[in-house]
């Protein structure tokens, strides 16, 4: 990575107050750079804006590596994690034209926006991917990058030779674009104004309405969007500065406290657990409690729990002095921490098995389990560096998070869970079946499932109010996956498959 930093040219002088326009000269081929940004930024305003995320993100997510790979070269990819966070965008890119979920798509945004800046930054950043700071000095950088070169485009136009007929050509697209402006927004005006303009204009406004004015808005948009990221593409090719600084150091004593503490608590609380968990009823029944109402609590409280006490553990491992007896009790204490939070995941995922065999699957409930097992892994990671305290948590459990998200994305949950609550109903172990939940809250991959209820079955219609059959509902619903596969924005596999079965 260092030798391709070195070979990157030069952002300039060593002055950093140089012209802009002199930082520009050494970029070959800056202005096409330029424009494939702006069609970058155009297809990123274009798909996520105005249609929201699905296959045209995926296209979004695919046209932004193109771009970075032909900005930087290939040396961008030599670190193996490189490789690696490409090929995990690249799936998270793709899962929004396979799968429906609207759940998914949103956590799957969320976890781009976070990845595919962290994976460009890492050209400039100085800190390596295991170290907790690095999200810290690669936030930094991001707002260097985008807010600190937005005279990039500028400078890149006016840049050489023919600098008069750059200055010329974008003032002719600015009054191009003013001018299409204006005429959108005027000519609804006028024809409101005089009802024989309006009569002759109706097939004009008509089709700015249905194509103009949407392609004005993301053709402005997109121009506005695109100093921003061509600022942060200009910022790549300048080093980032060196912030490694090592922890600060301190008593273990302050730990040693608090783990005691937590350690107490948790065993107290483990013992009241057990008297309930090999009780049964009879034993909550006699002190006032319901079986169902204590089995279906509780389980998402020791998720958060087991979160805390890992961030407790880790804190008091990293900034402990590792000297003294302090030391020792505190490496004694944080296993038994991670031992009781073991214990706790165990419990929870007990209690939500008892919960599940009395009311079936939900999302909710199969994602809680996919976090019992990630917190699982994490707390054996802890472990193994209350063993080895030089042993970098983080290394392992980035990767892990990443791999735990591919694994999750990779399940068909809906249909898990539409099977689930199916076959429940069907061999009459549920005397219900919340069909509305099953049509609108997951995807269209519950639609096959569905169709092993009776279709008279009358069912809450919640997009059009009043009441509905079943078979009339799921038919609605492949009416709409076909209606999102018509559109390249909006298509997906999973849309797809649900329409070619009507």
């Amino acid at each position: 990575m260092d030798a391709f930093k070195n070979a990157l040219p030069p952002e300039g002088g060593a002055k950093p107050a140089q012209n802009p326009a002199k930082i520009m000269e050494p970029i070959p081929r800056g202005r096409l750079f330029l424009a494939l940004t702006a069609v970058f930024c155009l297809l990123l305003v274009d798909t996520l804006v105005f249609h929201g995320p699905a296959a045209g993100l995926t296209a979004a997510v695919f046209a932004w590596y193109a771009l970075l790979l032909a900005w930087l070269g290939p040396g961008f990819l030599l670190p193996p994690s490189s490789r690696v966070l490409f090929l995990f965008d690249l799936f998270l890119g793709l899962t929004f034209a396979l799968g429906s979920n609207w759940y998914f798509r949103l956590w799957n945004l969320l976890a781009l926006l976070v990845l595919l800046p962290l994976h460009a930054l890492s050209v400039t950043g100085r800190l390596p991917w295991w170290r907790p700071a690095m999200l810290w000095e690669r936030l930094r950088l991001l707002f260097r990058g985008l807010f600190g070169r937005l005279s990039a485009p500028f400078a890149v136009l006016t840049a050489g030779k023919r600098a008069k007929d750059s200055r010329r050509a974008w003032t002719v697209a600015a009054g191009v674009c003013g001018a299409l402006a204006l005429v959108a927004l005027l000519l609804p005006v006028l024809a409101s104004a005089d009802a024989l303009f309006a009569a002759a204009t109706e097939g004009l406004r008509s089709f700015i309405r249905l194509h103009f004015t949407t392609a004005l808005w993301e053709l402005l948009w997109g121009l506005v969007l695109t100093p921003f990221v061509f600022g942060l593409l200009v910022s790549l090719r300048s080093p980032g500065p060196d912030t490694a600084a090592k922890a600060p150091k301190t008593d273990s004593l302050a730990f040693v406290l608090v783990l005691a503490a937590l350690n107490l608590l948790y065993l107290l609380f483990l013992g009241v657990q057990s008297a309930g968990l090999f009780g049964g009823p009879d034993y909550l029944a006699a002190r006032g409690i319901s079986y169902a109402d204590w089995a279906r609590s509780g389980f998402f409280q020791m998720v958060g729990v087991t979160i805390l006490n890992l961030s407790v553990l880790l804190s008091a491992l990293t900034f402990s002095r590792r000297e003294g007896r302090a030391w020792k009790a505190l490496r004694l204490l944080s296993a038994l921490l991670a031992v009781e939070s073991l214990v706790l995941l165990a419990s929870a995922c007990w209690r939500m098995t008892l919960y599940v065999s009395a009311y079936g699957l939900s999302f909710k409930r199969l994602m809680t389990y996919w976090g019992m097992v990630m917190m699982a892994l994490f707390l054996l990671a802890a472990l193994r560096k209350v063993q080895r305290p030089d042993f970098s948590f983080c290394r392992a459990a980035f990767p892990l998070a990443l791999a735990g998200w591919l694994v999750i994305n990779c399940v068909p949950v809906d249909y898990l869970v539409a099977k689930n609550q199916v076959d429940r109903y069907l061999s009459g172990e549920s005397a219900a079946i919340d069909a509305e939940y099953l049509l609108y809250d997951l995807s269209y991959d519950t639609l096959s499932q569905l169709e092993r209820l009776d279709g008279n079955l009358i069912c809450q219609d919640w997009r059009n109010g009043g009441q509905r059959r079943l078979s009339v509902l799921v038919s609605q619903r492949r009416a709409e996956a076909a209606a999102e596969c018509a559109d390249w924005h909006t298509w997906s596999l999973s849309a797809c498959l649900a329409a070619g079965r009507t």
